[in-house]
């Protein structure tokens, strides 16, 4: 099958968790003999979309990259506002939010014509997530001439109840989710009639060797003490602040724990006690972080899934989350792979548990891992996702046909 992919960022370098599932997609599919063709910027970072990858056409691991250049890098004073402005449904109309989708960027030179030519030589367009223009104005340019699949990456967060959201979701001809629980959410708020399916996230193992654990702790000065890892960026809509707030305190109380973060650094974080940030890493040094941690912490208010947490359970490492995230909060509880916290109290307790107790954590970490293999293994996501493709082309086509031959059974006139 002929699949072309539209998503907002593209590249090994892009950390964010609906791009790296949109590659290892486009990636495997052209693997199992599929033509994967991906439509993209030429932006790695999402809080400016500076251009950073060449314009053109370039190839990568069997799949056909198209880069557009960004008309104008993003106002954040201007999105911050519109942002303000938009959330409040007493001070928004179809003209802000309009304006806000096109601060929220990317917007693409030459998008809508090279999405058009692109879409012909395919039998299937696929969006990923539905925040974005590519998205929004992609699904509108298409106007319903090729079948379109979008996986939405949704979850409860303001955007998703902007009227304008609805338009994504009303001209879909097909809905992939991550989990049982975002195709809940979605169905409840727009009750989609097209073929939909949980397709999961798929995950492998680290290859090459064990991880290099104790090269971490060296390169980081970690000692022989336990640590936390955090994975993903630092950002405030990620809840990196109140995780650093919340382990400064647990260190102050009990000492000894330290906070290793691995990620981007998009606030400017102050130096603080026990607390390590990395940057961002690569694979073989991110599973290292896995496997010599103590326990995965995922602080996130906001997610569609939560691809760390597969990652952390895939080293046995026992998970705490934020339990204000409906996902991830039902995800380790479906698994048994960890514990939830809310406030203060509740995270020390519960961290406290996991560090204390050894036999439990190990427990939860195993959990999670037997959840994962059974659950998220690549062959299974890709097959769901062949299944998937396969509904929507074929329900197209037999639409189309039983249009043509209402159109054929009319009445001519004389």
């Amino acid at each position: 099958m002929r699949i072309l992919f539209v998503v907002q960022r593209y590249g090994v370098e892009v950390a964010g968790g609906a791009e790296v599932l949109c590659r290892e997609v486009a990636e495997r599919m052209a693997a199992r003999g599929h033509e994967s063709v991906v439509l993209t910027s030429c932006a790695r970072d999402y809080d400016t979309w500076e251009d950073h990858y060449p314009e053109g056409v370039a190839e990568a691991r069997g799949v056909e990259i198209v880069r557009l250049p960004v008309v104008r890098t993003r106002d954040p004073a201007r999105f911050s506002a519109l942002s303000q402005r938009v959330a409040d449904p007493l001070r928004r109309n179809p003209v802000v939010e309009a304006a806000w989708m096109h601060e929220q960027g990317p917007i693409l030179r030459g998008f809508g014509g090279e999405l058009r030519r692109r879409s012909r030589d395919v039998d299937v367009v696929v969006f990923f997530t539905y925040l974005y223009p590519t998205t929004v104005n992609g699904l509108a340019e298409l106007g319903g001439t090729v079948p379109v699949i979008v996986q939405p990456a949704a979850h409860d967060e303001w955007p998703i109840r902007l009227p304008l959201i609805r338009s994504v979701f009303d001209r879909a001809d097909g809905l992939a989710y991550s989990t049982p629980e975002e195709q809940e959410f979605v169905d409840l708020r727009f009750r989609p009639t097209v073929p939909t399916e949980v397709i999961g996230i798929g995950f492998d193992p680290p290859v090459g060797g064990p991880p290099d654990v104790a090269s971490f702790r060296r390169t980081y000065g970690l000692g022989d003490d336990p640590y936390v890892v955090c994975l993903g960026r630092l950002d405030p809509n990620k809840g990196s602040p109140e995780a650093i707030d919340f382990m400064a305190e647990y260190r102050r109380r009990h000492g000894g724990v330290r906070l290793v973060m691995c990620g981007a650094d998009m606030m400017a974080t102050a130096p603080r006690d026990g607390l390590v940030i990395t940057g961002f890493v690569d694979d073989a040094t991110r599973w290292a972080a896995l496997a010599g941690a103590a326990v995965l912490l995922q602080p996130s208010r906001q997610e569609s899934f939560g691809m760390t947490l597969a990652e952390g359970w895939l080293m046995d490492r026992p998970a705490l989350v934020q339990r204000a995230c409906e996902v991830t909060e039902r995800l380790v509880h479906r698994s048994a792979g960890g514990l939830a916290y809310g406030g203060y109290a509740e995270f020390d307790a519960a961290l406290g548990m996991l560090l204390g107790r050894p036999d439990l954590a190990a427990r939860l970490g195993a959990n999670g891992h037997r959840h994962v293999l059974a659950t998220y293994t690549w062959d299974v996501v890709l097959s769901r996702y062949e299944h998937l493709l396969e509904r929507v082309v074929t329900a197209r086509s037999t639409a189309a046909g039983r249009e043509v031959q209402s159109t054929d059974r009319r009445p001519t006139t004389a």
